[in-house]
């Protein structure tokens, strides 16, 4: 019995389309970072790009639980003294929201060539709406896969 490693012939990607308005962001970024690395899949195999499209929707709408809206992201410059900041509250609320939730896809993650190759199938937007209708994505909704994914105030 030999081992089976998979080719680039034998992959099949799908695109999925997730609504995030209400699912808890950490668990939202779980899932997702496990469908883009194939993970999911019987024939995973750790070095080949076997996951799915992924379009993420109302990124804006995403709950944060405890304090971590008060958390904040750093970032240098490049320019001596050019360390800058925002809290996760001021990026939800301002120009693009959807940065929150690409960042969390993104740290969860391993930290490689591959891996950067797999965020490229990464599509997030702040509203509703999107332009992938041409891909014919299947819904997965991560609401209903457990009580916790949503937060109850």
């Amino acid at each position: 019995m030999k081992t089976f490693t998979a080719t680039p012939a034998d992959i099949e990607k799908k695109w999925i389309l997730i609504d995030a308005e209400g699912v808890v962001l950490g668990r939202l970024a779980s899932i997702v970072a496990m469908r883009l690395r194939g993970k999911h899949k019987a024939t995973f195999t750790p070095h080949m790009d076997m996951g799915d499209n992924v379009i993420i929707i109302n990124a804006d709408k995403v709950q944060l639980t405890g304090d971590k809206r008060n958390e904040r992201f750093y970032w240098h410059t490049g320019h001596p003294g050019g360390i800058k900041s925002r809290t996760k509250a001021q990026m939800l609320e301002g120009k693009h929201p959807e940065r929150v939730v690409e960042n969390a896809v993104r740290r969860m993650l391993p930290g490689n060539r591959l891996s950067r190759q797999q965020l490229s199938h990464l599509r997030v937007f702040a509203g509703a709406e999107h332009g992938m209708n041409a891909q014919q994505p299947e819904v997965l909704d991560v609401k209903s896969m457990n009580p916790k994914n949503t937060r109850t105030a």
